[in-house]
Formats: C-alpha cells, structure tokens, sequence
C-alpha cells in the first residue's frame, strides 16, 4: 500500500475486518489490568453468559481443543473464578459454571478493556457504538450461533 492510499476504504469482508479488529484488541490488551490473561477472559465471559454449558461447548465455542479448555479451566479454578461439577445426568460430562469471584473479576475486567475499546472504536460516535454491539448480538444470535456449533 502507498503512502497516499487512505484507509478509508476496504474492500474485506466484514468477518476479515472483525478478526482483524479482535487482534488489534489483543496486541494492546494489559493483561496486569485485566486482572487475567486475556484467553482466560474471554473464556470466563463465555462461561457467564452461557451459565452451566460443558467443558466440551465451551471449547466448540472458542474454537480450541480439549487441552486447552482444561488449562484455562485450570487457571480460572485456581483463582476462584469458576468451577467444574460433575454433570447429574451424565456422570462423564463436567458442568462449568461462574463464581461470584468470577463474576466480579469478569466486570473489573471489562473496565481494564475501556481503553482499549475507545482506542479500537475510535473512529465510531457513542450512538455508532451501540449500534455495532447491537449489530454483533443479533449477529449471534443471542447465542444460537455458539449453539449450533456446539450441537
């Protein structure tokens, strides 16, 4: 790209331009302010919002394999964020669940993001702010994509 090209104009598609936003937001993630690290985040949001889902959905809805849904697991255990129990239908299954702990830490979390979502959304006013996250909720869903990928 030349230096007189702007870039205001893309011709990427819109799934191109949200990866390429969600790894900007994590190159400038700090994760010392996060209060975790941010895969760990990311994972605990996930548990909250989908309350008692399996260790199995969760990685289907992270994209990541069995081992590294147990150390996350692992780690958020250790901290008192969430907390696996042995499904009562399915003795083989654990169920994930949030913690008062972690949900606490979930919202001090989101605080540690605000820089970083101003710095990313910058070039968007308040109202094309919450249009975009009302956009991105409809887009999933309100889960139901997360949930026929982990059908």
């Amino acid at each position: 790209m030349s230096n007189t090209q702007t870039l205001d104009r893309t011709t990427a598609g819109a799934i191109v331009l949200l990866t390429r936003l969600a790894r900007s937001v994590y190159r400038h993630v700090d994760e010392d302010a996060l209060g975790m690290k941010y895969k760990e985040y990311v994972m605990l949001s996930v548990i909250g919002e989908f309350e008692g889902t399996t260790q199995s959905q969760l990685g289907k809805v992270m994209g990541i394999d069995a081992n590294m849904v147990v150390l996350l697991l692992n780690a958020l255990e250790e901290r008192d964020f969430a907390v696996r129990e042995r499904d009562r239908e399915d003795r083989r299954r654990h169920i994930v669940k949030i913690t008062p702990a972690g949900r606490k830490a979930v919202v001090r979390a989101e605080r540690a993001l605000e820089a970083v979502t101003d710095d990313a959304l910058s070039g968007l006013d308040s109202d094309e702010r919450a249009q975009l996250r009302t956009l991105l909720a409809k887009a999933l869903g309100d889960g139901q994509f997360a949930a026929s990928v982990t059908g």
